[in-house]
């Protein structure tokens, strides 16, 4: 788990949850969110659960990726960064998301809410929903 000191940022929490393939899904999640955790993508509210599924989803059509921080702030409990995802998918195809993130750090250092706005800038039309997909 994080500490006040050591706090996750998006990079590592993708990676753990989406890029390092025999990691499991429960663990990862508890290294970088709280139990509590809520997430608003694209204007979509999910909890920690229904945050998890859409993960679980992910973890079955990503084959590997990597993440790029541009823009990183940490002020307090506040995170905001900007980031691009590149994602390799199991049918061969490559998304590129670009993503505006806003976030609020539990005193353990975890995320406790992340709320996002994404932008495809490279992939089928089908994949514009990747960021909410399950």
């Amino acid at each position: 788990m994080a500490t006040a000191t050591s706090r996750p940022d998006i990079a590592a929490a993708l990676a753990d949850l989406l890029l390092t393939p025999g990691l499991d899904l429960a663990e990862a999640a508890d290294r970088h969110f709280t139990p509590d955790y809520r997430q608003r993508t694209d204007g979509r509210w999910d909890d920690r659960g229904e945050f998890l599924a859409h993960i679980a989803h992910l973890r079955t059509i990503v084959a590997g990726g990597s993440v790029q921080v541009l823009d990183e702030l940490v002020q307090g409990n506040l995170y905001a960064d900007r980031h691009v995802v590149d994602v390799a998918k199991t049918d061969g195809s490559t998304v590129r998301t670009e993503v505006y993130l806003f976030g609020e750090f539990a005193p353990d250092g975890r995320f406790r809410r992340i709320e996002e706005t994404t932008l495809m800038l490279r992939g089928a039309e089908a994949d514009r929903n990747m960021g909410s997909a399950r």
